[in-house]
């Protein structure tokens, strides 16, 4: 065993892991198969961080992912003679050994053991595998030490939704924590290089790696400091990007902290990605923003793109109050609501937003790209604040496709092109009971990003007419015969409306 911080982090040799993962697999400890046994009320509680349901439902419970549950999920004391039997190839021997359990204090001659870590099930559409992390908020019933690995959680499951996905040589997770993003990078990427500055979460991540299979470059060091000269086609990741004040009263935790005042690691991060991007890169990370009074964020995050010759897509997702940021954030922590702690957390977020002048504060997903070409680096800075088809990475990759085109190409050649309305969209018009011509027309995409297009009767007619047999120019042409208009003016009407729906996808 490793002893990092004071605390254990678990580690095996080859022929323990072999053991365990061949164990877990032939208990079915998979996300589905636990969904299947704690039921969708104890699931569902269990995801807010509530126990007794999924105690109730597994206390008469004979599968053997009841007792691994029992174990790393709520942290309960489990007998050997049930480990053994849900566990027959590792056994408790091999538990202790690697340190993914220890005698419990209530059993003097060793009879029962309880968990050291959070070992869970993960996975996506096509794949199960562990994750492996530091015991949650529910086991340990307080305040979390600064120096907690967190698991799976919702910043790093949003990520790992939004994440571009291509086939890439060389990728980078910074900020790995126990390695939920590098699970995912294997999929899809030749070699994997993960960093974080906490040597307790790169030992977690090591053994989640292990676990299951994946070969990671770890790192340690402080976001690029460990790459440099170093170039990647894909970058992912969730950043230490929370507002935490500045107070010595105040806990920095490493998982979310990243010890700058205000938003600057995040701003910092845009405007260096650049020096480990390689040409036709993609990097992709979460991030928050401050806006003072009468602030707009597009002028925020613009801001920090001003130098960059990089593409920009940004999507702001949430924008909350500074009163409701400091609540999530120093309850995160593990502290109560009603106690002195919390209020006193509460009043250093409050004094510190105050101080200089904040009001709100912004979420979201950034996406960045270096241009193959030399050209002009395109900048979007959408609001999108409703659901998503989900994974939403199909759509952030083609939508960056989209507008490297349109980047690439002249509005004449958007023109002279045959575009064809994607299959999810459909067209909605509203008017008047008895009116003969519709108020509104717009174009709803059923997948994707899911947008909502409103549009005036001439891109209507252009939308309705793209079938791809006839390109652009020649749809418009026709219009102008019907409407006698101008061709140049339909057209110069036309363009922004077409541009804004080929970079959407929902015309392709």
């Amino acid at each position: 065993m490793t002893e990092i911080a004071g605390r254990q982090v678990p580690t095996a040799d080859a022929a323990q892991i072999e053991a365990l993962r061949s164990d877990l697999s032939a208990a079915d400890y998979t996300a589905d198969h636990l969904a299947d046994v704690l039921g969708s009320v104890a699931s569902g509680a269990l995801h807010r961080e509530q126990a007794l349901p999924a105690r109730r439902a597994l206390a008469s419970c004979a599968d053997p992912v009841g007792v691994l549950v029992r174990l790393w999920v709520l942290g309960e004391d489990v007998p050997v003679v049930e480990l053994d039997r849900a566990l027959p190839r590792t056994g408790s021997a091999g538990l202790l050994t690697m340190g993914l359990a220890v005698t419990s204090e209530e059993s003097p001659d060793g009879s029962v053991l309880r968990g050291t870590c959070d070992l869970r099930p993960y996975g996506d559409e096509r794949h199960d595998w562990w994750v492996a992390s530091d015991l949650s908020e529910l086991v340990l019933g307080g305040a979390l030490p600064t120096d907690h690995v967190l698991g799976v959680g919702g910043a790093s499951t949003t990520l790992a939704s939004w994440a571009p996905r291509p086939h890439v040589a060389r990728a980078l997770d910074l900020g790995t924590g126990c390695g939920v993003q590098a699970l995912h990078l294997s999929t899809h990427a030749d070699r994997i290089i993960a960093t974080d500055l906490s040597e307790r979460a790169l030992g977690y991540a090591r053994f989640t790696a292990l676990l299951n299979g994946v070969d990671l470059d770890l790192r340690a060091g402080s976001l690029l400091q460990p790459l440099a000269g170093e170039h990647f086609d894909l970058v992912v990741s969730n950043p230490p990007f929370v507002i935490t004040p500045r107070h010595p009263n105040v806990p920095l935790y490493e998982y979310r902290d990243g010890g700058a005042p205000g938003d600057a690691i995040v701003a910092g991060l845009v405007a260096d990605l650049e020096t480990v991007l390689a040409p036709g890169g993609i990097a992709q990370l979460l991030g928050n923003w401050e806006l003072r009074r009468g602030e707009e964020w597009t002028d925020r995050v613009g801001g920090w793109l001003s130098d960059s010759t990089l593409d920009a897509w940004v999507i702001q997702r949430e924008v909350q109050d500074v009163a409701e940021y400091a609540e999530t954030w120093a309850r995160d922590g593990g502290h109560r609501p009603g106690t002195a702690d919390f209020e006193a957390l509460y009043a250093a977020w409050l004094d510190d937003f105050a101080a200089r002048g904040i009001e709100r504060i912004g979420f979201g997903v950034i996406t960045l790209q270096r241009p193959l070409t030399d050209r002009d680096p395109f900048r979007d800075l959408d609001d999108l604040h409703g659901p998503v088809a989900q994974p939403a990475g199909p759509a952030i990759l083609a939508g960056l496709r989209a507008r490297t085109w349109l980047a690439e190409h002249t509005d004449t050649d958007l023109l002279e092109t045959r575009w064809s309305t994607a299959a999810d969209v459909t067209e909605e018009r509203i008017g008047r009971p008895g009116g003969s011509d519709p108020m509104v027309i717009q174009l709803r995409q059923g997948g994707g990003l899911r947008r909502t297009v409103r549009l005036d009767t001439v891109s209507a007619g252009l939308v309705g007419a793209s079938d791809g047999e006839l390109t652009a120019t020649q749809i418009v042409r026709g219009i102008a015969v019907l409407t006698e208009h101008e061709v140049s003016d339909l057209e110069a009407q036309v363009v922004p409306t077409l541009r804004a729906l080929v970079a959407d996808g929902l015309l392709q």
